[in-house]
């Protein structure tokens, strides 16, 4: 197979396994091999630039959204809500580096420290409170549109519903909704035990309860939020 049919083919699973992951929450591959298989995709697209089109899966963040009929209600928001991209080796942290050092003109040889954390895996949420009262949740969805989960975020006990200083005007805060490892092992025993499926994993789980429309469903599950920008 050559590369321009390889990057086609590419586009169209990759389109697949995302709305599977997104929509479905229902993933049939694990997330290492989604992220080779973009790479893979990336690379292809970086030589033969003509074949990217704006419905490719490396022009979106996410995937599509439920369908609105029966879904969730839709958000267009006002600064698109973006994601982090991934390296897989040191040829690309180097490049990476060099990308950063451009930016901040400085020269390789001199000094930068760089701070490392561990990613919390979950589903972003973009939070508004106006005049310090939590006023609409929403999920990442394409970047440019989310879905309104206001009713669900307010069951999670992380999240304030009323911020404890005074905050006049609007105030929009970005984070991660997901669920511990340890709940999550306990949610899936209790599953199994009620005879439905298990989660594929604490992400899928997370973003299956967040994305419920019956808001109580979501208040059964243990979740946490954890807030970034």
């Amino acid at each position: 197979m050559g590369e321009q049919a390889r990057l086609l083919q590419l586009q169209q699973t990759l389109r697949e396994h995302a709305y599977r992951y997104y929509v479905l929450d229902a993933p049939t591959i694990s997330d290492a091999d989604y992220d080779r298989l973009f790479a893979e995709l990336l690379r292809l697209e970086a030589a033969h630039p003509q074949l990217v089109g704006p419905d490719s899966p490396t022009q979106r963040v996410g995937a599509a959204l439920l369908k609105s009929d029966g879904g969730l209600p839709t958000v267009r928001r006002a600064r698109p809500m973006l994601s982090l991209s991934n390296v897989f080796s040191l040829q690309e942290l180097a490049h990476f580096d060099a990308r950063v050092r451009r930016a901040l003109g400085m020269a390789a040889e001199e000094a930068l420290a760089y701070a490392a954390e561990p990613k919390v895996d979950g589903l972003s949420i973009e939070l508004t409170y106006e005049d310090g009262l939590l006023v609409l949740a929403t999920t990442r969805g394409d970047g440019t549109v989310g879905e309104d989960v206001t009713r669900n975020a307010r069951t999670i006990g992380t999240i304030p519903l009323r911020l404890r200083e005074a905050m006049p005007g609007k105030l929009e805060v970005r984070g991660e909704v997901y669920l511990p490892k340890n709940a999550f092992g306990k949610l899936n025993r209790q599953r199994q035990e009620a005879g439905q499926a298990p989660f594929a994993n604490p992400r899928n789980a997370a973003a299956g309860s967040l994305r419920q429309l019956d808001p109580t469903v979501t208040a059964k599950r243990p979740l946490q939020a954890l807030f970034y920008g």
